[in-house]
């Protein structure tokens, strides 16, 4: 960690609450799913909308609440949708269907998206540009660790107690979140032209909202970067959601290697971060085709050794489950990271609002189409056509590297501070 960093108290506070809010949401995840699957024996499509539950609302409503998280309050909307989210998680343990089940995850869902892009926006204002990229390096490492801890810690409890005690600790994370977000502080005011402009200027919702899109517009580097990334993910996605049946064509496989595989496909996202927050000069579109083609060789390299029903299954899937992670680390990192940088503080809300929804959409379309597209050719030629796209993909991009090379854009740079409406 930079010693920047190190000395932040305001970026220390975001990143606990960031820690355990994320361990509980793993948590609760892994329990419903635990719940619905084998408690009330739910079908497949019925499980599967409960993953679509809480994705839906980032995908339609994400531009729409990075926007709110610019016009007001950032601090004040992460400790209301933090409390909020902490009593309607408790609603789960009283749930005696599945459509409350649905109608609480799309609330739980709606407000995440809200939090998200708020949190960004005040992880701007607290952190200086110079340590940014190191501060979404760790973010990153915080959300990989947390992905291999949740689900662990998630499957003890429902054995041991049961999963309306997942709920339970979940709400007081939720809780424990909100109350640690009360402890930030107001963000350090630096003269920031543009912002004070528009803190001068009565706006609507509609004016900030198409602002927001049209800075998206105007810098290629995000613009190509988000079209990377989501085309990206909805390929991968192809195959992400279909790993389960890759494993069940081997003939000899450990019943836990599904869960080692994502196991190591998390411990290699945080080793990217990792090293991405003791680096910091990199390029970052070059590092995310490296990213990209490395996601489609792992793939594609699990197809292969499926095919031939190679044995050592356990060790060949950890490995491809961790470099498979590492090359996911170096896509996204990269790009949140110089997302982040570059984007001025009073519209971090509404970019990182359109990233989100870009990205959960590409989360939610890849897993149907790649069920579909296993069904009718088979799970190992998707595994294969995943990787060709990927490789494709990233061959195309660093050939077209220097059209779409990141240029300056007529905004301000981005510089630390916030606008009033947006400050705590």
């Amino acid at each position: 960690m930079q010693k920047g960093l190190k000395t932040n108290r305001g970026y220390l506070t975001l990143m606990a609450s960031q820690a355990i809010s994320s361990i509980g949401d793993w948590l609760s995840v892994v329990a419903i799913i635990t719940l619905v699957g084998l408690k009330w024996n739910a079908t497949p499509m019925e499980v599967s909308f409960v993953i679509l539950s809480l994705a839906l609302p980032m995908a339609l409503f994400g531009p729409l609440a990075g926007t709110f998280a610019d016009r007001f309050n950032r601090k004040a909307l992460m400790i209301t949708s933090d409390f909020f989210r902490a009593g309607l998680i408790l609603i789960l343990t009283i749930a005696d269907s599945l459509l409350v089940i649905y109608v609480s995850l799309l609330a739980i869902g709606t407000l995440s998206a809200l939090f998200i892009p708020a949190k960004n926006g005040k992880l701007k204002e607290l952190v200086h540009e110079e340590d940014m990229k190191s501060a979404m390096s760790i973010t990153s490492m915080i959300d990989s660790g947390t992905k291999i801890i949740g689900p662990l810690l998630s499957g003890i409890l429902v054995a041991a107690f049961s999963a309306n005690m997942v709920f339970y600790i979940d709400s007081m994370t939720f809780m424990i979140s909100g109350l640690l977000i009360v402890m930030l502080p107001r963000q350090k005011h630096v003269s920031n032209e543009m912002a004070e402009k528009e803190n001068r200027q009565i706006t609507s919702f509609k004016e900030d909202f198409i602002t927001g899109l049209s800075y998206i517009k105007s810098n290629r580097f995000i613009l190509m970067g988000l079209f990377l990334l989501g085309v990206s993910l909805m390929i991968l996605q192809l195959s992400d959601s279909q790993i389960i049946v890759l494993l069940r064509e081997l003939t000899s496989v450990s019943p836990d290697l599904f869960g080692y595989l994502v196991t190591s496909a998390g411990a290699g996202m945080f080793i990217a971060g990792w090293l991405l927050s003791k680096k910091t000069d990199y390029n970052p579109y070059f590092l995310m085709l490296i990213g990209v083609c490395g996601i489609g060789t792992s793939f594609g390299m699990m197809g292969i050794l499926t095919y031939y029903d190679f044995g050592f299954s356990i060790f060949w899937g950890c490995g491809l489950g961790l470099t498979a992670g590492f090359s996911a680390g170096l896509t996204f990192v990269p790009f949140q990271a110089s997302v982040q940088v570059n984007t001025p503080v009073h519209l971090t809300g509404r970019v990182f609002g359109v990233v989100n929804s870009v990205t959960t959409t590409a989360t939610i379309v890849g897993p149907l189409l790649g069920g579909w597209l296993s069904t009718i050719i088979g799970v190992i030629p998707t595994f294969i056509t995943t990787a060709s796209l990927l490789i494709i993909l990233s061959l195309a991009g660093y050939l077209t590297r220097n059209k779409f090379a990141r240029r300056k854009v007529d905004v301000t740079e981005s510089k630390q501070g916030a606008p009033s409406e947006a400050t705590s």
